[in-house]
């Protein structure tokens, strides 16, 4: 019988929707931060909306009623609506997947009832790929590997990334520039992409990897520079295959522990027992 051990969950806010779970990367005081910063750009587009609309509406002539929803009032709350609508979806990208509701099994070439899924995966494996989960930053090996090789889906070896397009944002995530064509982004409206990237998938069995942000630029020196993208991937997606083929790494295995030790002309006089 198989009896998977329930995957763990690393963050308390996780959305719920026709059976799956998206956990967004931003915190709620990111994206309070985001909303106020583009306040000033959402009440400029409803002035032009509606200075336009006062442009082009026709002049009424005498006699004439006014027709009830067609001042610059109404054309204001509706710009209004419309405009803060499209930040909240970017600021909020699990409101976008729960509209979406794009199923992780339909349409993809490797196909596994959710019971076989939980026994072929570990329980981080699962809590990420299958139910779009996110792991603690810098609790994956793989954001410190830097060797030669490729980075395959860890739940049907595809390949998605190459190690040379892989640097460190500093996020606590393995972050890439590009991906390679078994990465599928998903496609989101042009706000929620400049403001809070997309979700990325694997395009054979539709596990969840992570999230492609447009903020490459800010890493000077890096692939991601050029590209002007950072792809953040949860490191327990992924598995990484050395050049060498010196042995296979899997990313839900944790870094090594940093050593604590004070050096020798810090450690206190050991104290022998009598």
């Amino acid at each position: 019988a198989l009896s998977p051990a329930k995957p763990p969950r690393y963050q308390t806010f996780v959305l719920t929707y026709r059976g799956e779970r998206y956990t967004p990367r931003l915190t709620w005081l990111q994206k309070a931060t985001m909303t106020i910063r583009y306040l000033p750009i959402a009440f400029s587009i409803c002035f032009f909306a509606t200075a336009a609309n006062g442009f082009a509406a026709p002049l009424p002539h005498e006699g004439a009623q006014p027709i009830a929803g067609d001042g610059r009032r109404d054309v204001l709350l509706r710009g209004v609506g419309a405009t803060m609508g499209a930040i909240l979806l970017a600021t909020n990208p699990e409101l976008a997947v729960a509209a979406s509701g794009k199923s992780r099994t339909d349409d993809y070439a490797v196909q596994r009832s959710e019971r076989e899924w939980a026994y072929v995966l570990s329980g981080q494996q699962y809590n990420i790929l299958r139910e779009g989960g996110t792991e603690r930053p810098y609790s994956s090996i793989l954001e410190g590997e830097d060797r030669p090789g490729t980075f395959v889906c860890a739940g049907c070896s595809a390949p998605l990334f190459e190690a040379d397009q892989k640097f460190h944002s500093g996020t606590g995530w393995p972050s890439f520039a590009l991906g390679l064509e078994g990465v599928e982004v998903e496609d989101v409206n042009p706000v929620q992409m400049s403001l809070a990237g997309a979700e990325l998938r694997c395009r054979t069995c539709g596990g969840h990897l992570g999230d492609v942000f447009l903020d490459g630029k800010l890493f000077i020196n890096t692939p991601a520079f050029k590209s002007g993208k950072r792809f953040c991937i949860d490191g327990a997606a992924l598995i990484f295959k050395p050049a060498d083929e010196s042995g296979d790494v899997y990313g839900d295995t944790p870094p090594p522990a940093k050593s604590n030790s004070l050096p020798s002309f810090l450690e206190p006089p050991k104290i022998n027992a009598r």
